[in-house]
């Protein structure tokens, strides 16, 4: 099976196919089949996300979660229901411990990342690319995912140049030209994108994605034709903006799709907007106001199905076509003698049309505002009873032997404030003469408060009590005012993410995590000479993902530095008592990530 999938990624359909007709297991190659006409040829069977039968872990239906998880994404253009279906996919690979099928599993995730804003834009998707390395075993499975982080990681973070670079430089030198063909144009149109996008020159932008064109046009498959489609797309919308209008109109009447799948309507989608963009550029107001409708309809059907999913959260059923029907006659007589004196009564007419849905859209927030304010009162009154339940957590959780505790919150607590006023210190000792230096004046304000911080600590901790700010706020609010207060300037920029943390953890838990990210950083800050730190937390099925990632000197991370104290060591076997999992990946010179996961 892995030479099967070995020939879909890289592009040998047939091979695939001429393998998968030696194969003994029937049903084994009946799903396969499956999966290469969705892949190869865009075929899809009917209402393929039937539920299966049989060993529910079994190889069999492995690949049948798979091809369900296709079948709502591409077919039905429900990226949720895919999403979710690809995850149970992973689930059970996992379970059968088939690293064939976690591969495939995760790429299919990734490419909803890559693809659709679904979820909050954040580093969840390291926890998917994490996996897919942990199972990758060959070249080609590294270039996978390598491509996948920068692709994914610019989606998100264009807006920061120095970050995206860095996985631009790495995927370039990873995907080279024995890469598969399919990669390779991925790759140009990912170049395009950073060029267009961080920075902003078109010329090398529309050279990456001719390169990707001349590539994907000699290859067959249902996602490369997919691509092609969308870089001619592409090519037209730089042309545009270089303020060519005739060629990109040119373009885009050039661009023919005849396939009716999710992917494809999407792509006829963004031809209607940009047409409306350009005719509305040149002022010719009767195209671009015909494209614009050709838009907003298009756009309107393509979400209808996750609309009314979310609007069926918070009505019990909705008007009769009766009476929509008489609401549209009502609009279509008010709207009679505004009619634009350019004869086109079509476009009135789905303008009429647009206007009802903007109606019962404004109507339908109304609703759900109101449900959601009545759930925010309620979310008070359990956030009450919570600090409560925490109240009494932190005084348990402080009646510990008074040596333990005295030792770990001298190193953990106090360690920290004083590694950062020396850092701010030396700052003002090297630069006090220096007219040139900035931030004097708020280091001197920044140190002043951290050095009256530390008094409040040592007296804290010599009446027993706990972390003010962990017992009244929770762990998220103390990692984002530990960052902030840490962080110094231009000197050093400590930036904290977070997904799905919108509920309190166990307060003893809170508080062990809290010590051990604030030991990481106060690590970081003594050792690393690191200018920025990106603190990463994500909650993912009961499993809580931390990553604390710096741009520092780095360290031979296959060896952990043999010092006595509280250091990397400590935190290891802290987490082994958690039963969490922890790792490290260090270059010298390039930094280093920390990998934190913790059951919750």
């Amino acid at each position: 099976m892995e030479i099967f999938f070995n020939y879909i990624n890289t592009g040998n359909y047939n091979k695939a196919r001429t393998l998968l007709n030696e194969l003994p297991n029937n049903e084994i190659r009946s799903e396969l089949n499956t999966f290469l006409n969705i892949i190869h040829l865009g075929f899809f069977p009917e209402n393929y996300k039937k539920a299966n039968t049989g060993n529910p872990i079994s190889v069999r239906n492995n690949i049948a979660t798979l091809n369900s998880g296709l079948y709502y994404y591409l077919k039905e253009g429900n990226e949720i229901s895919g999403f979710k279906a690809f995850k149970k996919s992973l689930e059970i690979a996992k379970k059968r411990k088939d690293k064939i099928l976690i591969r495939e599993s995760i790429k299919y995730i990734l490419e909803i990342y890559e693809r659709f804003n679904i979820m909050i834009d954040d580093t969840s998707y390291k926890y998917f690319i994490k996996e897919f390395q942990d199972n990758a075993s060959s070249k080609l499975d590294k270039q996978i995912y390598t491509f996948y982080d920068y692709r994914i990681t610019q989606r998100y973070f264009y807006k920061t140049p120095e970050r995206i670079h860095r996985y631009y430089i790495k995927a370039n030198n990873i995907i080279d030209e024995d890469s598969p063909s399919f990669l390779k144009a991925k790759l140009q149109i990912t170049n395009s994108a950073y060029h267009q996008l961080v920075t902003k020159n078109l010329d090398s932008s529309l050279i990456y994605l001719s390169n990707s064109i001349s590539i994907l046009k000699n290859l067959n498959g249902y996602f490369e034709k997919e691509r092609l489609q969308a870089a001619k797309i592409n090519n037209a919308v730089l042309q545009f903006e270089k303020g060519l209008l005739k060629k990109s109109e040119g373009l885009l009447n050039d661009i023919e799709i005849s396939n009716d799948d999710y992917l494809f309507k999407l792509l006829k989608t963004y031809i209607h907007f940009w047409k409306y963009k350009v005719y509305e550029t040149k002022g010719d107001s009767a195209k671009s106001m015909q494209y614009y409708n050709k838009y907003l309809i298009n756009e309107l059907d393509n979400h209808q199905a996750k609309n009314l999913q979310l609007v069926s959260e918070y009505e019990t059923k909705y008007r009769t076509a009766e009476k929509e029907k008489q609401i549209l006659i009502e609009q279509q007589k008010k709207k009679r003698n505004q009619n634009i004196a350019l004869g086109l009564g079509g476009s009135l007419f789905l303008g009429s049309i647009i206007a009802i849905l903007i109606y019962r859209n404004t109507k339908r927030k109304q609703r759900i505002a109101e449900q959601e304010r009545e759930i925010e009162i309620q979310k008070t009154e359990k956030l009450l009873k919570e600090q409560e339940l925490t109240a009494i957590d932190a005084m348990i959780s402080g009646q510990e032997k008074e040596r333990q505790r005295l030792a770990n919150d001298l190193h953990d607590n106090l360690g920290s404030t004083l590694a950062t006023v020396k850092l701010h210190f030396d700052h003002l000792k090297n630069n006090h003469n220096n007219p040139k230096a900035q931030n004097i004046q708020e280091l001197y304000h920044k140190t002043n408060i951290l050095l009256d911080e530390a008094y409040q600590k040592v007296r804290t901790i010599a009446h027993e009590k706990n972390s003010g700010v962990m017992a009244k706020q929770g762990l998220l609010p103390a990692v984002k005012n530990l960052a902030q207060k840490a962080s110094n300037g231009n000197q050093l920029q400590i930036e904290v993410q977070d997904y799905g943390l919108d509920e309190r953890l166990d307060n003893a838990l809170e508080i062990s995590i809290f010590r051990i990210i604030q030991e990481l950083i106060t690590n970081t800050i003594k050792h690393a000479q690191a200018s920025e730190i990106q603190v990463s937390l994500t909650n993912h099925d009961s499993l809580l993902n931390i990553i604390v990632e710096d741009n520092g000197k780095g360290f031979n991370s296959k060896t952990l530095p043999e010092k006595d104290g509280m250091g990397l060591k400590s935190i290891e076997k802290r987490i082994e008592h958690m039963e969490g999992t922890f790792e490290i990946d260090s270059t010298i010179g390039k930094g280093t990530i920390i990998i934190i996961n913790i059951p919750i």
